[in-house]
């Protein structure tokens, strides 16, 4: 069964005809539980979110901040197995019938097993997959199962990164190019400044992909000064500390589909 490659390049390319952004929540699988993760992400398609990107909790998460790593422990103390992310992703997918990516560092999947691993996120209907740790020479065995599996291998690229090193990244990339704002760890910022403006002039220079910048986005003024200059504005701590903060799931529910809401309303640029 091949992936929904298709569906997230549709999706970008839908957005870009509206004149906006899209809008790409993240949240992790087996958070608060893995029935209460999968409510979590249809809850953002339906306030509004056009992709979602399901987080793969990680022991040691370099590049997330204190909100996802207190979600990741929670998940991990639950039990949570990679069987309960592509089911969070089969699920949702099959709920809404968008784009749904996984997120993940490589251990995981290397222990896994490439092969088992994108076999099973196609199969459950999974768009591909951003992979913030693998560095792009050393990704050709991913890349070749990912294509084989019609999956997306997005690459995340920094302000650190220079002119010639972003155009090997998104040569060997597909889907879109995650741009990281700023350097540093996840997590809600009072600004997200010139840097990520910055870096997606330069990312474009070297590839058509679209371009969808994270790290730091938490409401509505600021998904716009993104959608500004970005393809996509994709928003991960926020949506977790609203689930962290609700006294019941039900009330953390309704508050991320209040908070994509507000978010769509603000990739819309005008």
């Amino acid at each position: 069964m091949s992936g929904n490659i298709a569906l997230l390049d549709k999706t970008l390319a839908a957005a870009k005809a509206e004149d906006r952004a899209a809008l790409v929540a993240y949240l992790p699988a087996g958070f608060p539980t893995v029935e209460g993760g999968i409510a979590a992400v249809k809850a953002a398609f339906e306030g509004g979110a056009d992709i979602v990107e399901v987080g793969l909790p990680h022991s040691d998460p370099v590049l997330d901040g204190p909100v996802i790593q207190t979600a990741d422990d929670i998940a991990l103390r639950g039990g949570v197995k990679i069987a309960d992310v592509m089911r969070t992703v089969r699920e949702a997918h099959r709920a809404t019938g968008k784009p749904v990516l996984v997120m993940t560092y490589w251990n995981p999947i290397d222990r896994y097993g490439v092969e088992r691993f994108t076999a099973e996120l196609a199969e459950a209907g999974g768009a591909g997959c951003i992979l913030p740790d693998l560095p792009v020479q050393e990704s050709e065995l991913w890349r070749e199962h990912g294509a084989k599996h019609g999956l997306a291998t997005v690459f995340v690229v920094a302000p650190s990164s220079k002119d010639e090193r972003l155009a090997t990244i998104t040569a060997a990339g597909s889907g879109f190019v995650y741009a990281a704002s700023l350097m540093g760890v996840t997590g809600t910022r009072a600004s997200v400044g010139q840097q990520a403006a910055d870096l997606v002039a330069r990312t474009r220079k070297t590839t058509e992909l679209p371009v969808c910048v994270g790290l730091g986005v938490s409401n509505a003024e600021q998904a716009r000064e993104v959608a500004g200059f970005a393809d996509g504005v994709i928003v991960g701590s926020a949506f977790v500390k609203r689930l962290l903060d609700a006294p019941t799931l039900d009330e953390g529910l309704a508050e991320v589909r209040r908070l994509a809401a507000d978010l769509a309303r603000g990739v819309r640029r005008s």
